[in-house]
């Protein structure tokens, strides 16, 4: 396995003088050296060839012993140093402190066809950011993490990738509902990549500190390996660094809002410098259309991260960002400009977003109000939001407008006259606008079905995947896997998927709700 390795964040940001692997504040530092922990008998459970093939890895190489090693934490690759990195983060809207990669740990940089990817162990051990953690992951939550990364990134998402999921052989304590009756699960890593795992939180920490020389060294570094062609680093280029982190944030958002996928702990810790999906915990898909639903058990009071409220989250986020680039930057009117921008942008993204979920390819005045309508109409009853936008590129007229979507619907049977009507006014109000299109139903069909996927990864699947896996059978994580793989295809060999949540999984752990536990 010859990998083309660089070493271009060691080399170019400043590392924690302390080598101890010791739970502690690190100062003036971007990272840490930490090397994962060895583990008892690890076994490589999945592989995704295509991200390995993104590295230079061969579906030979990917079978070998030293593969195995390196990717639990068992070897470590030739002239590379691990890292942890440092960070702090904004945790419910409040400052935390430093939080950094508590089990999290970087192996090596890659470069291959003009691509720079860092690869990272999530699960492998102790870092000095673990506080009173263990630095280990279980297999529930890295098999989720796993599927996930991928699954989005097939769905057209930006996210950061898996490369493999391992069992470490070793067992781990978790208390799953934090309500003291902690059990011992199998312990799992998972090999993540992404051009950079840089976060909000990595500028934040060092703007709380005042320590302006470092927030500079970062900044720069970043613009230079990932914003090149913003120019040199001066004040106006920290301006429109500011200002592309601010659209792929929104960017990002409106897909998160478009296959209706709810991340659940938008800490500023957890958003990417680069516009990408990081850290899959407690997230969801929508099953029920609700604005109001969050997959997270510590959310379920306030529900901050509520679906309906993941595009002001990123716009609060972006703010503290703002405030962390500030001593750089020194001027508030140009950042407060980009922060309008991001309000006016998600109303202009937002309705684009939707029309497209219509098939309206072309601008109506009218449109903003029928998609309006519609999530209202929506929310009347329960009614997945996959199935339905799915099934309604399949209209044709008012008349069997109800027919086609009534697959959706939770309880049909139950659905009063008055709900119908209001359905039937839509459909006819929906009718009319699609006569203003210019395009034949079949390409609208395919058109719709290539924005509204037909597979997503609902909790009840991969809590399927769990169950299997506790029993030791890790075949249905490859069947979901292969699945997702294809989300936009019809794929009709794998209709079971298409369905919605099944009524067991409604209130069952790990389906409608989960916990930061992993």
């Amino acid at each position: 396995m010859q990998l083309n390795i660089k070493n271009t964040f060691i080399e170019n940001l400043p590392a924690d003088s302390n080598l101890e692997n010791s739970r502690r504040q690190v100062e003036n530092a971007v990272y840490s050296f930490a090397n994962p922990k060895k583990t008892a008998m690890p076994q490589v459970l999945h592989i995704s060839p295509e991200m390995a093939a993104e590295l230079n890895i061969s579906e030979e190489e990917t079978q070998s012993e030293f593969f195995k090693n390196v990717v639990t934490g068992n070897e470590i690759y030739p002239k590379t140093t691990p890292f942890a990195m440092c960070y702090g983060g904004h945790q419910f809207g409040n400052w935390a402190g430093q939080l950094g990669d508590g089990r999290a740990i970087n192996l090596f940089e890659v470069e291959h066809q003009n691509k720079n990817w860092k690869v990272q162990l999530k699960g492998a051990g102790e870092t000095p950011y673990s506080r009173t953690a263990d630095g280990l992951a279980v297999l529930r939550s890295s098999i989720r993490e796993y599927l996930c990364a991928e699954a989005m990134f097939y769905l057209g998402v930006p996210t950061t990738r898996s490369l493999s999921l391992s069992l470490s052989g070793d067992n781990v304590l978790r208390d799953v509902l934090y309500n003291g009756n902690p059990a011992y699960e199998k312990g799992a890593i998972v090999a993540r990549i992404s051009p950079s795992f840089l976060r909000f939180g990595n500028f934040e920490i060092f703007t709380a500190r005042k320590d302006v020389k470092n927030l500079k060294i970062l900044v720069d570094y970043t613009i230079q390996q990932h914003f090149a062609h913003l120019g040199k680093p001066s004040k106006e280029t920290y301006i429109n660094f500011f200002k592309e982190v601010s659209e792929r944030t929104l960017e990002m958002i409106i897909h998160w809002q478009r296959v209706g996928f709810v991340h659940g702990v938008m800490n500023t810790d957890n958003m990417s410098i680069l516009g990408l999906t990081i850290d899959f915990g407690p997230y969801g898909w929508l099953e029920g259309f609700d604005f109001g639903w969050t997959p997270n058990t510590t959310d379920r009071q306030h529900k901050r991260y509520r679906y309906g409220n993941q595009p002001n989250i990123g716009l609060w986020n972006l703010y503290q960002l703002a405030n962390a680039l500030y001593p750089i930057i020194e001027e508030v009117a140009p950042l407060n400009k980009i922060l309008e921008q991001y309000k006016a942008s998600f109303e202009v993204q937002s309705l684009q977003m939707m029309q497209s979920k219509l098939g309206l390819f072309t601008s109506d005045e009218e449109d903003a109000k029928l998609t309006q309508d519609l999530e209202e109409t929506l929310q009347l009853v329960e009614t997945d939001m996959t199935i339905f936008f799915r099934n309604l590129s399949s209209f044709v007229d008012e008349k069997t407008g109800f027919e086609i979507v009534k697959g959706a619907f939770y309880n049909v049977e139950d659905i009063s006259e008055d709900v119908k009507n209001k359905w039937n006014n839509w459909f006819k109000k929906y009718e009319n606008r699609l006569k203003i299109e210019r395009i034949s139903s079949e390409e609208r069909k395919v058109k719709m079905n290539a924005i509204n996927p037909k597979y997503v990864l609902r909790n009840y699947m991969s809590q399927l995947a769990i169950d299997d896996a506790d029993k030791g059978n890790y075949n249905l994580i490859d069947e979901l896997f292969q699945l997702l793989k294809n989300p936009y295809a019809e794929q009709p060999e794998r209709q079971k998927w298409f369905a919605k949540r099944p009524e067991w999984a409604r209130n069952k752990v790990g389906c409608s709700m989960l916990s930061c536990s992993s």
